[in-house]
């Protein structure tokens, strides 16, 4: 069973809901100069995006493109360019999108932080009896060859934003407008929670797991060095 979330991750903890790509990430750089300035804490941005295909920094990553201007409008998807790490990937309702607002400053190592992330998502389906694991070579979580959650990050005076996304309900359908994270149809492909136990999920349910894991594993984090 899920489980519920300390009071001190409750309060570090902020659930936007469903949100536009755009918007958030205009809160996000808020959060990150609050951070900054010491006006706030390490935070842990949860949310749902409506639909839409976001492009990172990795060269050539608009190639991984495949349905043009007129396919996206027709299924209302739209495209944002940003300034996190990693290729082309998708966000959509049933789907948890995390951004965490952590200053690295005491640990200032961005692939030791990456892992992390992935160790709480392994951990956190793990909880919903999924047996998921790393990928050598490839950032995010996998069972097997199926990705079921991806990752893409970005500092700014060592302060994360960006983060991870995770599929638990996510219609996989505009997966196949893309090339997801640059992975080619024989290295692996997209897949959900719910896909894969064959009934839908709870959300808040998996969000406290999620946001419960975070908390626990991030002093961790800073004292493995």
């Amino acid at each position: 069973m899920p489980a519920a979330m300390s009071a001190t991750a409750e309060s570090r903890t902020l659930d936007w809901g469903r949100t536009g790509y755009a918007d958030a990430w205009r809160r996000q750089e808020d959060l990150v100069a609050l951070r900054n300035t010491g006006g706030i804490g390490d935070t842990l941005v949860l949310t749902e995006h409506e639909p839409v295909y976001t492009l990172g920094v990795r060269k050539d990553a608009a190639r991984n493109l495949l349905w043009d201007d007129a396919e996206l409008k027709r299924r209302g998807i739209e495209m944002h360019v940003t300034n996190r790490g990693g290729d082309i990937t998708f966000h959509g309702p049933g789907q948890i999108v995390g951004y965490p607002i952590v200053n690295l400053g005491p640990r200032k190592d961005l692939h030791a932080y990456l892992r992390f992330l992935e160790q709480v998502l392994i951990n956190s389906v793990g909880t919903f009896g999924l047996v998921a694991d790393r990928n050598p070579g490839k950032t995010g979580i996998w069972l097997g060859p199926r990705k079921i959650a991806a990752l893409g990050v970005a500092v700014k005076k060592w302060t994360t934003f960006h983060g991870f996304a995770l599929n638990v309900n996510t219609d996989l359908a505009p997966f196949r407008g893309i090339i997801p994270c640059g992975i080619a149809a024989a290295d692996g492909t997209v897949t959900s929670m719910q896909a894969e136990l064959g009934q839908p999920v709870d959300l808040d349910g998996v969000k406290r797991v999620v946001a419960s894991e975070f908390w626990r594993r991030l002093p961790e984090f800073f004292r493995e060095t």
